[in-house]
């Protein structure tokens, strides 16, 4: 069984959990994601929270579905920005033309998200040779629960109830508080290399459900 890579986003770019045999993992930071996916070396499948493929003219259908499997939690689950907004370079603009193409605003937390969702699509350009799937850490929980978490990822029941999942389904997590990268955002990188195990198994799930072999536009869990 090889190793898989999850990926989140951090204050100072981005945390990696890296999973190999047995529930050993090992957290990774670094700068930009090509920098992360290399200090991960080989790999056999990588899960990232963070939109991959950004709608043109219409919103994706992956938020919807995402949302659908967290009830009382769905609003922690963002529209990806249309494709243009990666075109601009302040809020105002930003705003406008994700309204023109998708007839939606953007939000303020959206558009803080833009520069690792910037980070990701270029790095995708250069073609890397192991499959990128997108996760949502949210429902990733929810499905090792069974149900959708109601505590909060920054509470100290939430954090419990997380690192429990995780090393009930195979993970042990060993976080450090350290500047830059918060234990959540340790856990949610976790949480997606769960998917990422999954993925390279055979065995994730697809929103939506669409055939295996075209990857994005979707949610994997």
């Amino acid at each position: 069984m090889g190793a898989v890579l999850g990926v989140d986003g951090c204050k100072d770019g981005w945390v990696g959990v890296v999973w190999g045999d047995g529930d050993d993992t090992e957290v990774l930071v670094r700068p930009t994601i090509a920098e992360l996916v290399a200090a991960a070396g080989a790999v056999d499948a990588i899960a990232i929270d963070t939109p991959i493929d950004l709608p043109a003219d219409v919103p994706r259908e992956a938020e919807r579905l995402a949302r659908g499997r967290l009830p009382g939690r769905a609003s922690t689950v963002f529209n990806a920005p249309a494709a243009a907004v990666l075109e601009v370079s302040d809020y105002p603009a930003a705003n406008a033309a994700n309204r023109a193409a998708l007839g939606l605003g953007l939000s303020k937390q959206a558009w803080y998200l833009v520069p690792k969702i910037r980070d990701v699509h270029d790095w995708l350009t250069t073609t890397p040779d192991v499959p990128v799937v997108e996760a949502h850490p949210e429902v990733c929980f929810a499905a090792m629960n069974g149900g959708v978490l109601v505590d909060g990822k920054k509470t100290s029941a939430g954090e419990s109830l997380r690192r429990a999942l995780l090393a009930a389904h195979g993970l042990r997590v060993m976080t450090e508080r350290q500047r830059g990268v918060a234990v959540d955002d340790v856990l949610d990188a976790a949480a997606t290399a769960w998917t990422a195990r999954r993925f390279a198994d055979g065995l994730a799930e697809r929103l939506p459900p669409e055939p295996r072999g075209e990857l994005h536009p979707a949610i994997w869990v």
